[in-house]
Formats: structure tokens, C-alpha cells, sequence
């Protein structure tokens, strides 16, 4: 009786590991209506295999609530901390900057993968735009504007905000001096952007 237990145990362990194996390493950000509610610094962790599961693990890390409800499209996050979707205004994401074709639970993630999640009102012209910040040289940054399709353009109007002060982009690009917190792109219009140092 005894070795046949070997067996089971063995498969019991891989089991265990399966999921583990399939979860992808990725960042997640979560940008509310007013405010970041996860990971503005885009921190990478194992967290899942979908779109969907990605938002679960940045809520069970970052303690934060979220809905989800079945709809004739399939799976659709509605609600994310206190604001609930409906009329014009609702919860979308992003991978790598791309809005997918399908429904969260849908998307496979790969390790290096960028998920975002955000609130989003919608006219006639489609959702916002989303601001992707990057450093170009120390204290520099460069500001870029999202579109559904993932395709970037300048963010000529950004302004970047760090340690209390404002500070103009032109054509995009802006060096702040030094700074002691971390540096943000806002745009009229558009999602905030994500965080760096």
C-alpha cells in the first residue's frame, strides 16, 4: 500500500506546480478615476496566465475591490474599487499598450508583459488615450500617448509632476532637475501615466 501512495503524491506535486509554471511574469497597473489605485512603479510579479488573473493578483496584493460579471461577450470586469461601469464610462485594459480584441479572460500573458486597467469614458471617438512615461537620461523623460491600437505619438502637451512642482514637455520631452519622488505624466484627456524615479 505503501508504494502506491508514491505515485499519487508525485502527481498531487505536479498538479501543485502546473500553475505555477503557467503564471507569467508581468507589471500590472491600476489607474482609477481619480487616482492609482496598484502599481504605479510597474513592478514585475508572477501573476497568472490571463488579463483577468493579472487584475486578481493585483487585488489580492494591493487589497483592493473588484467585480466581475458574465455578459452576451463573455467575462467583463465591472466594478473596480468604488466606481461601478455604466452608460458611457467603465473598466478596460491594455496589453503593452494595445487594447486586445477579446475578453480579459481570453488574453494569455507572456513573462515582460505590461497589463493595465483603467477607468475609462468612452465618445464617439473610442476610449481615451494612455500615457506611457520612459526615461530618457537621468532626472529626462520622454511622454508618449497610447491609442487603442497601441500605436504611440508624442504627448506634445504632457506635463510631468514630481515632488509638488509641474513641469512643461516639449515635443514629448522634459528634464525635471533633481527630485526626491517619483515623476508622473498627465495629459488633458488622456490616462495618467505610469510612475518612475
Amino acid at each position: 500500500m505503501h508504494r502506491s501512495l508514491v505515485p499519487l503524491a508525485a502527481l498531487a506535486v505536479a498538479l501543485l506546480l502546473v500553475p505555477a509554471a503557467l503564471a507569467a511574469r508581468v507589471s500590472v497597473r491600476v489607474e482609477g478615476k481619480t487616482q492609482s489605485l496598484f502599481g504605479p512603479l510597474e513592478t514585475r510579479f508572477e501573476a497568472g496566465g490571463s488579463a483577468l488573473e493579472a487584475l486578481d493578483a493585483a487585488s489580492l496584493r494591493g487589497e483592493f475591490y473588484y467585480h466581475v460579471t458574465q455578459s452576451s461577450f463573455g467575462t467583463y470586469v465591472d466594478q473596480v474599487g468604488r466606481y461601478p461601469a455604466g452608460g458611457s464610462n467603465g473598466w478596460v485594459f491594455k496589453v503593452n499598450g494595445a487594447s486586445p480584441p477579446v475578453g480579459a479572460d481570453k488574453v494569455e500573458l507572456k513573462d515582460g508583459d505590461r497589463v493595465l486597467w483603467y477607468w475609462a469614458t468612452f465618445g464617439p471617438s473610442g476610449g481615451p488615450p494612455t500615457l506611457l512615461l520612459t526615461m530618457t537620461r537621468r532626472n529626462c523623460y520622454r511622454v508618449v500617448s497610447e491609442n487603442d491600437a497601441g500605436a504611440d505619438r508624442i504627448a506634445s502637451s504632457a506635463v510631468l509632476r514630481v515632488d509638488g512642482r509641474r513641469v512643461r514637455t516639449r515635443a514629448g520631452r522634459a528634464c525635471v532637475g533633481r527630485h526626491q519622488g517619483l515623476v508622473r505624466a498627465t495629459l488633458a484627456g488622456a490616462v495618467r501615466s505610469n510612475a518612475l524615479r
